[in-house]
């Protein structure tokens, strides 16, 4: 066993046997001394790793404590986003549909038809457990390779965009492939915090997500739908996020 084993085994029965509380405020406190002894910038990047790492212990917690569902779905209320501009009867491709919780909201309040594709095996099979419904049908595939045929009135990508290169050629695709009057997107937006920039200055993890390729600002998201040949109809910021109904040019 490695000295680094060994001392996590140590902190993991120190961490069993105290109340959290005292967790709490031994990790601070070392934590900070730490960090106050170092210059300025080091010190920052200390803290900043640290609040990376909590963020996504936070993360999947918050799974846990939803039943398996995120409580982000229930927060921030981005469900009544979509189902607001999604009509009875229309066909919707749900890119990048994870566990269906979309798609089921959509299926359900809209009364609209889902096809929901995700990449991961493991997703769709947890959308067929957690979130089927008469009017959705799941199916695992790369949306980067093939999309399912035929025609859809409404595409949705929420939270999906940030995740792929080439977007605005992948746009171009969806458009030209499944012909769909209109798109609504959802993604982070980079302006949402001081910290964020000041990270990408000091070189730490700035993204919410390491398999992020970008996140975006209000600029940089209307250079991209235009380069997409996509026109912007409705743009609205709420909890550090861009949702946006873009419509494919005449």
């Amino acid at each position: 066993m490695t000295i680094k084993d060994q001392a996590r085994r140590l902190l993991s029965a120190l961490s069993a046997a105290l109340p959290a509380n005292v967790v709490r405020v031994l990790a601070r406190e070392v934590v900070l001394a730490k960090a106050r002894r170092l210059p300025p910038a080091e010190g920052l990047r200390l803290l900043f790793a640290l609040d990376a790492d909590l963020y996504t212990a936070q993360g999947q917690l918050a799974g846990a404590y939803g039943a398996g569902i995120h409580t982000k779905h229930r927060h921030l209320g981005y469900h009544s986003f979509f189902v607001g501009r999604i009509h009875p009867g229309e066909r919707v491709l749900d890119i990048g549909c994870g566990i269906g919780a979309l798609a089921y909201t959509i299926a359900t309040r809209s009364e609209a038809t889902v096809t929901g594709i995700d990449l991961k095996r493991k997703n769709i099979a947890r959308a067929q457990q957690m979130h089927s419904h008469p009017r959705i049908r799941y199916i695992v595939g790369d949306a980067l390779q093939t999309l399912p045929a035929g025609h859809f009135d409404v595409v949705v990508l929420s939270n999906v965009l940030e995740h792929l290169p080439q977007r605005p050629q992948f746009l171009q695709r969806v458009c030209a492939t499944v012909q769909p009057a209109r798109l609504l997107i959802r993604v982070p937006l980079f302006e949402r915090d001081w910290r964020v920039p000041l990270k990408q200055e000091l070189g730490v993890e700035w993204r919410l997500d390491v398999t992020h390729e970008t996140e975006y600002t209000q600029e940089s998201f209307t250079v991209e739908m235009a380069a997409a040949g996509l026109r912007i109809v409705h743009r609205e910021t709420r909890w550090g996020e861009i949702w946006a109904e873009v419509q494919p040019d005449a």
